[in-house]
């Protein structure tokens, strides 16, 4: 089976944004890419995640878009995942959304500021990408203009989109988003919520690069 290891990992997470409340029903999609042969994994249109099994898992080439093994329809945003693998090298696996606090941010067009220091998994702060309907290359490029020098970009009237070097990065990004973007409505209704500045959500991605990592160095308490 071509990319049969790509295939089984899209459907693990797509069972865990199911069983973790990151989307509803159908909505959402999932794909990788294997940088070697340069193509992509992505899930199909219209089939409940909890069912799929690797023969529903759509090939498509990077490239030209064409789909090279599935006889599934792929899902409605191929384009919108194609695009980051075909001009971003640090993207290989990106998750699209419909989780509800960062769905109803993206309802108001505004970007996601720093409230929180983990959103620093995605980049300094969230912007939100300009409407364009669902599944149109119109909407790919918007996602990929906005998206520039971040991990993660909210679509106006529609959800999130996260891409990273693995499907866990890509994954993880998409849960912090989506908390920081509760923290984000639940502190605005207590006031106004204090932002975290730019140099500090900058220090927080460098202090990230080594997260989990053993280092040498200790400061004096």
């Amino acid at each position: 089976m071509l990319l049969k290891n790509e295939r089984e990992e899209v459907i693990e997470y797509g069972k865990k944004m199911i069983l973790d409340g990151l989307t509803k029903g159908t909505g959402g999609n999932i794909s990788v890419l294997n940088c070697e042969k340069n193509l992509m994994a992505i899930t199909p249109s219209g089939i409940d995640y909890l069912k799929l099994c690797p023969e529903d898992i759509v090939i498509i080439d990077v490239e030209t878009g064409k789909i090279v093994d599935g006889d599934k329809v792929p899902s409605s945003e191929s384009d919108m995942h194609r695009i980051f693998y075909k001009y971003r090298k640090d993207i290989k696996a990106v998750v699209h959304t419909h989780s509800k606090y960062a769905t109803a941010l993206s309802c108001t067009n505004q970007k996601l500021p720093a409230v929180h220091y983990l959103l620093a998994v995605a980049g300094v702060d969230v912007p939100c990408a300009e409407y364009a309907t669902y599944g149109t290359v119109k909407l790919a490029k918007n996602a990929f203009k906005a998206m520039e020098g971040t991990k993660a970009v909210l679509l106006s009237n529609h959800g999130m989109i996260t891409g990273g070097e693995t499907l866990a990065e890509a994954y993880n990004i998409t849960e912090n988003v989506e908390f920081c973007c509760e923290l984000y409505s639940i502190s605005k209704t207590m006031g106004e919520p204090q932002i975290l500045p730019k140099e500090e959500m900058e220090q927080m991605i460098e202090r990230f690069k080594n997260y989990g990592k053993r280092t040498e160095e200790h400061e004096e308490i």
